[in-house]
């Protein structure tokens, strides 16, 4: 291996171990080292997340689309969704971290942006879709811009699983009450319960504060639950399916 590829191996293993621990695992082969295998179980949760944050709604859009429907998605649900992510973003952002520390809630409010876009638009709620789009915009650049009191965004993000679990639970109800998931993606539903999962073990690692982890596992409850009415309703419309043919 030359010195050029040895360099670029070496960079993109830093990008998951500490120096330490490249040291422990590559060059004196000690693999019993405890702490250097938490951090790079830490690393490998959080690209993890990262890649699930960029990526997890594309189905649920691209589904939407495909259908020309957005029937049984709640879009209050998807707008609390969207409050949750919107303040999350703003606060990191006004306080001055740097893009990557907010760039995965970025691409999720994005996402969950055209979201309720397209459920409206296909609702042929036309008008109300594009209010919908201009009146978060606005509220986009007034959080982002500082005009907001700080106070207030960290009173909003304070609040943000609880405001999480009541959008899952609202979405819940329209399933219930419909009888199936509607236009729900079934791999959006699946990765979002996976990534909550996967965030309570980073948790757990990062953290002894049991409150915050409670918070997440509630989160992780309500996801789990709308794969479980997936699951259920898709069973029952088979069945149904049978009987009839």
């Amino acid at each position: 291996m030359n010195a050029t590829t040895y360099n670029i191996f070496q960079e993109v293993l830093l990008s998951v171990l500490t120096p330490k621990c490249f040291d422990n695992y590559l060059i004196d082969f000690n693999f019993t080292d405890v702490s250097c295998f938490l951090v790079v179980l830490k690393k490998i949760f959080w690209i993890i997340l990262t890649a699930c944050s960029l990526l997890v709604k594309i189905p649920q859009i691209l589904k939407i689309y495909r259908c020309k429907s957005g029937s049984g998605i709640n879009v209050l649900s998807v707008t609390l969704d969207l409050v949750v992510i919107t303040t999350s973003m703003s606060y990191n952002f006004v306080l001055g971290f740097p893009f990557r520390a907010w760039c995965g809630t970025f691409s999720l409010a994005v996402q969950t942006l055209i979201i309720g876009v397209l459920v409206l638009w296909f609702k042929r709620a036309k008008p109300q879709s594009l209010l919908y789009l201009v009146t978060y915009l606005v509220v986009f650049f007034m959080m982002m811009s500082g005009f907001i009191p700080i106070v207030i965004l960290w009173l909003l993000t304070s609040k943000n699983i609880g405001i999480i679990v009541i959008a899952k639970l609202l979405q819940g109800w329209t399933n219930y009450r419909n009888k199936n998931t509607g236009q729900l993606s079934a791999a959006t539903l699946i990765i979002q319960m996976f990534s909550s999962l996967v965030r309570i073990l980073t948790l757990i690692q990062e953290t002894d504060y049991s409150g915050v982890i409670l918070t997440f596992v509630a989160s992780s409850l309500a996801n789990t639950f709308l794969v479980f009415q997936l699951v259920y309703y898709w069973k029952c419309d088979k069945k149904k399916y049978k009987k009839e043919n």
